[in-house]
């Protein structure tokens, strides 16, 4: 497998979490075992789109569980021979060599997974990645200039993994708080996107665009709006380090 690989560093390996649960999108190479009409592949593939029960394979990280994975779309590139070259887009946690598998299930011939390249991670896309040669390169062209620039060029800000998440933007007063573990209540609460739905992942940012946390939703959008107090999310990962905004909140209150 190739392509799109997104590495976190130091602290920002908190976002792991946000990362593996974002969708993302493959080229894959499926080789038929035996010969097929482009037309029934075609349509096989359209038949893969939506919600669907996938088990994970023998060599996988995961427990062998029977899950619903939801692909997002399929679309057919080419076929020649045996060989059918299609894009797909998914859930995090999509095997797409058993959904190569099951597709040769469906379509009595058989198939398997000949290659695979990720095109997408979340909100990552492969014009925007680096090789390790490069990296390499930047790093020790950084190391003689001392020019911050040149990290920039394999170097993103932690709030870039977190673009596709809803955010809940708040005051420069509740910072701290949420900053030691405490719950976003409704006061603390200044603007937010739509799309909220109760229990989803959301990230907490300053308004400046700092990344303070990752929540879980306790109300949908529409019902944070109408709030006048109580929690509107629950704090599960801090990001931003503590005393980076001043504390305005006395002992006990958390």
């Amino acid at each position: 497998m190739t392509g799109v690989l997104p590495i976190t560093l130091e602290e920002s390996r908190k976002i792991v979490q946000a990362l593996l649960l974002s969708g993302k999108e493959y080229v894959c190479v499926m080789k038929l075992h035996g010969e097929m009409e482009e037309e029934k592949v075609r349509k096989v593939l359209e038949e893969f789109q939506g919600a669907i029960y996938q088990r994970p394979p023998l060599r996988a990280s995961v427990k062998r569980k029977l899950r619903t994975r939801k692909i997002y779309y399929t679309e057919f590139l080419e076929m020649e021979g045996r060989n059918v070259l299609f894009k797909v887009g998914c859930e995090g946690g999509t095997y797409i060599r058993k959904l190569c598998f099951d597709m040769g299930e469906v379509l009595g011939c058989g198939a398997h997974m000949q290659e695979l390249r990720r095109t997408r991670a979340g909100p990552f896309v492969e014009e925007d990645t680096v090789t390790l040669h490069e990296v390499a390169y930047y790093f020790m062209q950084y190391q003689e200039r001392k020019d911050g620039e040149l990290v920039k060029k394999f170097v993103q800000p932690m709030e870039k993994a977190l673009a596709l998440l809803p955010k809940i933007y708040i005051r420069d007063s509740a910072v701290d708080a949420v900053c030691h573990g405490a719950n976003l209540t409704a006061p603390g609460v200044l603007s937010l996107e739509t799309g909220i739905s109760k229990g989803a992942m959301v990230a907490i940012f300053t308004l400046k665009g700092e990344a303070v946390a990752l929540a879980e939703a306790a109300a949908s959008t529409q019902e944070i709006l109408n709030m006048g107090h109580g929690v509107v999310a629950e704090t599960r990962r801090v990001l931003m380090p503590r005393g980076t905004y001043p504390r305005c909140w006395k002992s006990g209150e958390i």
